[in-house]
């Protein structure tokens, strides 16, 4: 940001006009401050009679705008990218609706950096929250920088996976940056920024939490990420947006297969008959994106069960099962299968589901 008066012409087409205007506008006048000494007759040309009086008239909480934006940007780590500034990521600026401006709070450099998206459903699976944090820290690990949105549920973990590894991590978020949403996630989003890590949003500051604006930043998830990958998901959902807007910015798409008894498996399993390439390791997704150079990525060994569970843990399987069902399979009585669910369940080994379902937790 040059200074005072681009700001405050950026923050003005920006409150009163919506991307597609404004776009026009400056291919038009070359740059925020020249738009409003545009002719007459060009701005008719180029904007409605209502977009016209909305140019023509400060929005009224302009000047507030300004003093918040000022006084945030003057704070260390803080700052603002517009479209046509040198360091505006290429591969952003490359995909069909770049954002007109990128506030930020954390180290920017990450923007530059090879990146890979993490999403998925908000109310994953303990296997699906245990796979997004394997995957996360598998990758960030081997140099990727994990782009999600700092969402409850798969992103969250994958956050918190690449943090885990001493990786890389952005988040993309719906409001403004002098908040955090959700609020459960404010400790995460220290953890993130302490660690280096970079906050991201299109939104100015001050913007509340409004539900269109989550669907538009998946775009921005997307696009500054190599390829995609989607953890689990509902056949509608947030994630398979993200996954479509991928693909049409030439992105790479893989998905992580599930139960077929699963409605959180349903979106990845039609994302796999669509294209995506089914993955089951970080290896996986390492050679997609670098056939010549991938990292080989350690597997490590599944530790033992305790003595006399691995019969139990066979039993189950991966899918969701109830107590009488794995009654029926091994036979046991009903309070000694109890005991050791229960002992497995500390252990991490298995997952408590709502409805009295039990699932197998792999490793993650």
């Amino acid at each position: 940001m040059a200074d005072r008066g681009e700001l405050a012409a950026w923050l003005r087409l920006t409150e009163s006009l919506g991307p597609g205007p404004v776009r026009r506008l400056l291919a038009m006048a070359g740059g925020p401050e020249a738009v409003f000494e545009l002719p007459a007759a060009a701005l008719d040309q180029t904007l409605s009679p209502r977009q016209r009086q909305a140019l023509a008239t400060p929005p009224e909480h302009l000047a507030e705008l300004m003093a918040q934006a000022e006084t945030w940007l003057a704070e260390a780590g803080h700052g603002l990218l517009v479209l046509g500034d040198a360091d505006y990521p290429a591969p952003l600026l490359a995909t069909a609706d770049p954002p007109l401006l990128l506030w930020l709070q954390g180290r920017r450099e990450l923007l530059g950096t090879p990146s890979l998206a993490i999403v998925g459903s908000r109310n994953p699976t303990a296997q699906g929250g245990d796979n997004a944090r394997a995957f996360a820290r598998a990758l960030a690990g081997a140099g990727y920088t994990i782009v999600s949105g700092l969402a409850l549920g798969v992103d969250a973990a994958a956050h918190e996976g690449a943090l885990d590894a001493g990786g890389a991590t952005i988040a993309v978020v719906g409001t403004g940056l002098d908040q955090v949403y959700p609020r459960r996630n404010e400790a995460l989003a220290a953890r993130l920024l302490a660690a280096g890590g970079l906050i991201v949003s299109e939104y100015s500051l001050g913007t509340p939490v409004m539900q269109a604006n989550f669907p538009r930043r998946n775009r921005i998830i997307a696009g500054l990420s190599r390829g995609c990958l989607v953890v689990e998901a509902a056949v509608q959902s947030g994630s398979l947006i993200t996954a479509r807007l991928a693909v049409e910015a030439g992105r790479e798409v893989f998905a992580i297969p599930g139960s077929i008894h699963s409605p959180q498996s349903r979106g990845c399993h039609a994302l796999i008959r669509q294209g995506a390439k089914l993955v089951e390791s970080a290896e996986d997704v390492l050679e997609e994106l670098s056939p010549s150079g991938a990292v080989r990525v350690p597997v490590e060994p599944e530790p033992e069960a305790p003595h006399g569970h691995q019969a139990l843990l066979d039993a189950m399987g991966f899918d969701p099962v109830t107590l009488d069902a794995l009654m029926a399979r091994c036979g046991w009585p009903a309070a000694e299968l109890s005991a050791a669910l229960l002992e497995l369940e500390l252990e991490g080994r298995v997952a408590r589901l709502a409805g009295q379902l039990y699932q197998r937790r792999g490793l993650g």
